[in-house]
């Protein structure tokens, strides 16, 4: 990626980095609280959107976190369970839109969380969608655009 891109992309992840505080600090106390991130991405990521799992309007059983490592140009996920365990299916995925050099996916029968999964920062134009499973629960969230 060009220079000038990773810059913009660089930029536009900060932008999404600072929303996320925003939305954050204005989520009401009596709203869910979703799981804490487990740092499985590795040294250096720090979660840029929490997108939560819910199995009804007030419980919350895994939530999805994208990450960002500034220094590698990479963003990671990993769907994270509030309360580890008995094995049950779990799914992470992480993928660019409108075009996509292949997702990266994990799934599997997990005590703890899926993945972590990663991908380099999308490029000029592309958007960054990710999305987690836990048990027959779904989310799916996209944002990032560049």
């Amino acid at each position: 990626m060009k220079s000038t891109r990773r810059k913009a992309a660089t930029a536009a992840v900060l932008a999404v980095l600072a929303l996320g505080g925003t939305l954050a600090a204005t989520t009401p106390a009596s709203a869910a609280t979703p799981t804490r991130y487990n740092g499985a991405c590795g040294a250096g990521y720090d979660v840029i959107r929490a997108t939560p799992v819910h199995s009804s309007q007030s419980t919350i059983p895994a939530t999805t976190f994208v990450t960002y490592n500034s220094s590698a140009g990479k963003v990671c996920a990993v769907t994270v369970r509030t309360n580890p365990g008995p094995r049950v299916f779990m799914e992470v995925t992480l993928d660019t839109w409108p075009y996509s050099s292949g997702e990266a996916k994990d799934s599997g029968s997990y005590a703890g969380y899926a993945g972590p999964v990663y991908k380099d920062v999308p490029d000029d134009g592309q958007c960054l969608t990710w999305s987690g499973s836990f048990d027959i629960y779904y989310n799916s969230e996209n944002g990032n655009c560049t």
